[in-house]
């Protein structure tokens, strides 16, 4: 916790996520919440997620030690309203002078103008959703820009002063191949951006994907493909510390890192979703109820569920496993008063003698093996 000089009372952390829902176009893999919207929607919207900032004032109980806007894609709005959001965001909270705030962009949307408002604003990183440096690929995913693009919107973000940048990168995409895959880590690493997500695409239901025949990697090739990433950034001198993201040494993203220690975190904004005080809930999807009911936060609630002590240890084990490091021992000792094998022995020792968990000092983490199997291993923490 934080102590507020001042008061002598100590903060407890925060992390803020800020759902901004617009697009230029929805994406063929695409299931978040997100799509096209005119001028008098997006200003419409923003005015609604002011009314929601302004009801949660909450500056003499937390320190915001991260933010992240997130979408659809927020550099697809006009840069003032990113200021807006942030000049309201000190308003009412307390800030940690280190705060790690990230905004999202996709590549053909950014100018050297919006760049220097969000620096201005105190956006300090940038993560930019590239997902191929292959412009078929691109094509393929759904996606309306060129690597050329992102190239420029790299240079650009640079020129600007961004000195921590995240790209995404997604593998197993309809027709890669092992190779394709390993020129995408390659062109990314060289150059050089602190932070690499290399996410493996998953077809959800009720997207245009579902609805095709993809002629999509096999499994053998897909988990060549995850392996592949580790290899090839490891080359690099990039460092695997959650089972899909790579960072330079000092560069893990804080806000990732919070939602998978479980730091408690508030979301702001159409459909986001909070772990606060105690209960996890969302926010309303439906747009028309969000802009009428916004500035009250009981309206817009939906599936607030209190969070038991049997549900925080197991989210402790299945959301710390995602770590490399994995999860502490004296951790969750201290957390839940109960030793962890007193708990999960079984659960450990199983996993344990079957390769996929190993224990390194006072922690538990899946081994290689383990991780490509670990939504498996991770909802057998339920049964337990």
């Amino acid at each position: 916790m934080a102590e507020d000089k001042s008061s002598g009372i100590a903060k407890v952390p925060l992390e803020l996520y800020i759902h901004i829902p617009f697009c230029v176009k929805k994406c063929d893999y695409c299931d978040f919440l997100s799509a096209p919207a005119d001028q008098r929607t997006q200003d419409a919207y923003f005015d609604a997620l002011l009314e929601e900032i302004h009801s949660r004032d909450r500056s003499a109980e937390y320190e915001i030690i991260s933010v992240f806007i997130g979408g659809g894609t927020p550099s697809v709005p006009a840069a003032g309203q990113i200021a807006r959001v942030m000049q309201a965001l000190r308003e009412h909270f307390s800030f940690a002078g280190d705060a790690e705030i990230t905004i999202e962009a996709n590549p053909g949307t950014l100018t050297a103008e919006k760049l220097e408002i969000y620096k201005k604003s105190g956006i300090n990183r940038l993560s930019l959703g590239l997902q191929s440096t292959d412009d078929r690929e691109l094509k393929l995913l759904g996606r309306i820009h060129t690597y050329e693009d992102f190239l420029d919107s790299f240079r650009l973000a640079r020129e600007a002063g961004f000195q921590n940048i995240n790209a995404d990168l997604i593998s197993a995409i309809p027709e890669q191949t092992e190779e394709s895959w390993i020129r995408n880590l390659r062109r990314v690493a060289e150059l050089s951006p602190e932070h690499i997500s290399a996410y493996s695409l998953i077809v959800e239901e009720g997207t245009p994907f579902a609805e095709r025949e993809l002629n999509l990697p096999d499994e053998d090739t897909e988990y060549q493909m995850y392996e592949d990433a580790h290899i090839v950034l490891s080359e690099y001198g990039y460092e695997q510390y959650e089972i899909s993201n790579y960072a330079k040494p000092g560069f893990a993203c804080r806000h990732n890192l919070g939602y998978w220690k479980r730091t408690p975190y508030l979301g702001l904004g159409l459909g986001a979703a909070s772990f606060f005080e105690g209960y996890r809930f969302s926010n309303t999807r439906v747009l028309t109820e969000y802009l009428s009911d916004s500035a009250c936060p009981d309206k817009i609630h939906r599936d607030v569920e209190p969070v038991s002590r049997q549900s925080a240890m197991e989210e402790f084990l299945f959301l710390g496993f995602r770590m490399t490091e994995g999860v502490s021992e004296q951790e969750f000792e201290r957390q839940f008063g109960i030793p962890l094998q007193q708990k999960y022995g079984g659960f450990l020792k199983k996993y344990e003698s079957s390769g996929h968990l190993e224990r390194a000092g006072d922690f538990w983490r899946l081994t290689r093996r383990g991780i490509h199997v670990s939504n498996w291993i991770l909802a057998d923490v339920l049964e337990e």
